[in-house]
């Protein structure tokens, strides 16, 4: 699973990363979840993200423009482990 934060590495989204990744622990899928950061402005954009921070799961945007609660990323993560 590929969990993207995109953003400029504000503290914002620091804060989502950590979530993630605290989350993916929780879950004992810390080596199955790959988090990347995306900081690139076109890059950003050209994934649909008009808000940043963003959140991608696997090609699919999540949220955008706020700190996602570790209860919303482990339901992400819970939905694209079922498939």
């Amino acid at each position: 699973m590929i969990i993207e934060i995109l953003g400029t590495g504000c503290p914002k989204c620091r804060a989502t990363k950590e979530n993630v990744k605290k989350v993916a622990k929780e879950l004992g899928l810390g080596q199955q979840v790959e988090v990347r950061d995306v900081k690139d402005v076109m890059a950003i954009a050209s994934k649909g993200v008009m808000l940043t921070h963003g959140v991608i799961v696997d090609g699919t945007k999540v949220s955008g423009g706020r700190v996602p609660s570790p209860e919303e990323v482990k339901g992400w993560i819970k939905e694209r482990d079922k498939r």
